[in-house]
């Protein structure tokens, strides 16, 4: 996938621009990899007409094989509060995926103790008290019981670890369908010559954050990403295709959220003026 694909855009001012992420597409990457970040500043540089290097800040990732809402700031003030909503898990990130097999339970909790595997892009489970090893927990609810065999599911996470929603399902038996990397037999998407071209059923379909101009909110802004073409082919019932990507805003619409900086969302600040460089945090959620 190159950077002059089409961006979907789901909300974008002069502080933060939210969008859909297609996978196989890297979140990030250096110059000369097309990458999600690529796509976005090439949007902004032309839309705006911004000479020189554009500044964009990103406070989370999404593994190369998902899809779905990712948001980047535009300016460093809002680059700070976003990765502080990060870090201090006030972002509720949900995601849906299609596992293999039939999830008995229809909502719950999975907690497991996961252990980044040395000099590999992969983790395992492992027993309490290993060294090294981080809690990893994050709630399910099942929403559609396939006929061919597998479960669509709601899955959010609590902890952000790296691969956390793909591992912990995979070491119950269910492993996200194309996830051939921890374990799934049967395929997901379009065939891929190279397996960093696979794509996964794994979806960060909803993001709920709080817009950085305007920590004076009470309810949150909700980014909905719409799921792919590939999704229409894998089982699932067109309720679940119906909905396409949005953002809720509050009663008054997201320009009329109080604003700490005295001035609407959709007005540019003196900050998204004067930065130019990148700003990029640890939030390595991921694709958890």
């Amino acid at each position: 996938m190159s950077e002059s694909s089409p961006l979907t855009i789901l909300f974008e001012d002069y502080h933060c621009i939210v969008v859909a992420k297609p996978a196989p597409l890297l979140t990030q990457a250096p110059p000369g990899i097309p990458s999600l970040e690529g796509m976005v500043r090439a949007h902004i540089k032309e839309r705006y007409s911004k000479p020189g290097n554009v500044y964009l800040g990103i406070p989370h990732r999404l593994d190369r094989p998902v899809s779905g809402v990712v948001v980047f700031a535009r300016n460093s003030k809002s680059a700070r509060r976003l990765a502080e909503q990060f870090q201090s898990h006030r972002v509720q990130k949900t995601y849906w995926a299609i596992l293999e097999g039939h999830v008995e339970a229809d909502s719950g909790t999975w907690q497991d103790y996961l252990l980044k595997i040395a000099e590999e892009s992969r983790a395992e489970v492992v027993p309490e008290g290993t060294a090294g090893a981080k809690l990893a927990t994050l709630e399910f609810r099942v929403l559609e019981r396939l006929a061919n065999g597998c479960t669509l599911m709601e899955l959010r996470p609590q902890t952000g670890r790296m691969h956390q929603l793909r591992l912990q399902s995979a070491s119950r038996g269910h492993p996200v369908l194309g996830d051939a990397q921890y374990g799934s037999t049967r395929p997901f998407g379009p065939p891929a010559e190279l397996p960093r071209d696979r794509i996964i059923a794994l979806h960060a379909r909803s993001l709920d954050f709080f817009h950085p101009t305007s920590l004076r909110q009470t309810e949150p802004l909700r980014a909905v990403a719409p799921l792919s073409a590939f999704w229409k082919d894998s089982g699932i019932s067109e309720t679940w295709l119906a909905d396409s990507g949005t953002i809720a805003m509050n009663e008054d619409g997201l320009a009329g959220v109080p604003n700490d900086e005295g001035t609407s969302p959709l007005e540019s600040s003196d900050s998204s003026r004067q930065d130019h460089h990148q700003e990029t945090t640890n939030d390595h959620d991921e694709s958890p």
